[in-house]
């Protein structure tokens, strides 16, 4: 609630001012040799929104009241072990009067540091007073200044309370606070303050951190240290851009009335001035109204450029994707046969083009007799050498193509035991084709157990059928 106190009371300022103070001048600048206009009384010259703006070197003194809302968990009091809850007790009255006073010394006209002593009369029982009281200091800062001024404020000091020791005792801790508000300047030094403020302070209860207390004020000081009023000067316009020099944000520059008397941006120095600039952050080109080129897809090649700009590509094809002719998945580049698509089935796989598994490699398809194992073991028998050699010197003929070994079994034993016998047996024969020169990566294995019989079990030559090696090429 604070903040947004805080954020309302600049634009409050501003819809107190009449239009007309905030109006530039009307008709044609005066040359600079103009005559001085008899001397004003007292600033009359001046709009009032200007006349008595904050000035160098001002002093206020000024007296404040208003209201301070205690948190209900304020950590003030004077501890005592031999008490209860150490004497701890809460303020009775959740919102109590706030009065004090107060010596600010601007040295400019936008910063200033003030001096504050407030106390704030509370109880914590009907009838047991407690005196809260507040000294601190805190920098000023004049957002605008005008004869309406927000500001805002932040600083720290002590919070302190105040009472008999059966109330809650005299206690003092640090505290912070921030805030803002707004000043009304009368006259030459009746100046009237409202503002907002949120105190930070120690919270009840051991390592618990802070609490805010919130006040808020108002006020009436004397301004004191004005400068007196000069002599008029003629009013000025060094320029020369027809904008008078109290009105004109860059004096020394010819420039336009709707910046101020300052010339008319390029934010971003791309030569386009930012009236007719869509992107006044970014350098760009008139072709694109003072944006960059832009690249739809990203691709690192610019519009003008890309033959497919909502697609990302590659120089080497005009911003367009690498293509795939024949859709095989293999790009062009790679492609021995970019025309006619790859045949997916395990042999020189990634040469794009159309083939066939050769002879050779078609009798380790399937079931391979010949490879025998002692009962129950995953040991191969010598007499299965010559298959599993045959097999070994096509493999090496044929680099490029994988083999997954599968193990089966007969539906004797366990089905555990006859799923790891068979995944052993599977392994048994890559471990032998690896150690005659085939890489390890191009062998896959598997055991199905009993899971795959391709004959009964029932009979005597099904079962020895079912226990069997096979082989399949794959991609």
């Amino acid at each position: 609630m604070t903040m947004r106190l805080l954020a309302a009371l600049p634009a409050l300022g501003f819809a107190l001012v009449p239009a007309h103070a905030l109006a530039a001048p009307q008709g044609d600048p005066a040359p600079a040799t103009a005559k001085e206009a008899p001397k004003p009384k007292d600033r009359g010259d001046q709009p009032w929104i200007r006349r008595w703006a904050p000035e160098r070197n001002m002093v206020e003194v000024g007296v404040f009241g208003g209201i301070f809302i205690p948190h209900p968990r304020l950590e003030l009091y004077e501890a005592t072990l031999d008490l209860d809850e150490q004497g701890y007790k809460p303020l009775e009255n959740a919102i109590s009067p706030d009065v004090g006073g107060r010596l600010a010394y601007y040295p400019l006209r936008v910063l200033g540091v003030e001096l504050e002593g407030a106390v704030m009369p509370n109880e914590v029982d009907p009838g047991l007073q407690a005196t809260v009281f507040g000294l601190r200091g805190h920098v000023v800062a004049n957002l605008i200044p005008r004869s309406i001024t927000p500001f805002v404020l932040a600083g720290g000091g002590a919070l302190g309370v105040s009472s008999r020791r059966e109330a809650i005792g005299t206690e003092l801790d640090a505290a912070a606070h921030f805030g803002g508000g707004i000043k009304f300047f009368i006259d030459r030094q009746t100046t009237l303050r409202l503002e907002a403020r949120d105190t930070i302070s120690a919270r009840r209860g051991l390592d618990s951190g802070v609490v805010h207390s919130v006040e808020v004020l108002f006020g009436v000081s004397l301004a004191l240290g004005r400068k007196k009023e000069p002599a008029p000067e003629p009013i000025l316009d060094t320029d020369g851009d027809g904008i008078l020099d109290p009105d004109d944000e860059c004096v020394d520059v010819s420039g336009v009335a709707e910046y101020r008397g300052c010339p008319i941006p390029d934010t971003d120095g791309d030569g386009i001035l930012d009236p007719d600039d869509e992107c006044i952050d970014e350098p760009g080109v008139d072709a694109y109204e003072g944006c960059p080129i832009p690249d739809t897809d990203g691709d690192g090649i610019l519009d003008p450029d890309d033959e497919c700009i909502d697609v990302p590509g590659v120089d080497a094809y005009k911003g367009c994707p690498i293509p795939d002719s024949d859709g095989d998945g293999i790009l062009d580049p790679d492609d021995k046969c970019a025309q006619e698509p790859e045949t997916m089935n395990g042999f020189e796989d990634d040469d794009g083009c159309a083939d066939e598994i050769p002879k050779e490699l078609e009798q380790f398809t399937g079931v391979i007799e010949g490879i025998y194992f002692d009962t129950g073991k995953a040991t191969i028998k010598d007499k299965s050498r010559a298959k599993l050699d045959n097999a070994v010197e096509v493999l090496v003929k044929y680099e490029g193509v994988k083999l997954e070994v599968s193990g089966h079994t007969d539906d004797r034993g366990s089905d555990e035991s006859n799923l790891d016998l068979s995944q052993r047996r599977a392994d048994a024969v890559k471990q032998y084709f690896i150690e005659h020169g085939v890489g390890a990566d191009r062998i896959t294995t598997r055991g199905a157990g009993e899971t795959q019989p391709i004959e009964s079990n029932k009979t005597r030559s099904g079962r020895a059928k079912n226990r069997r090696i096979e082989f399949k090429v794959v991609q």
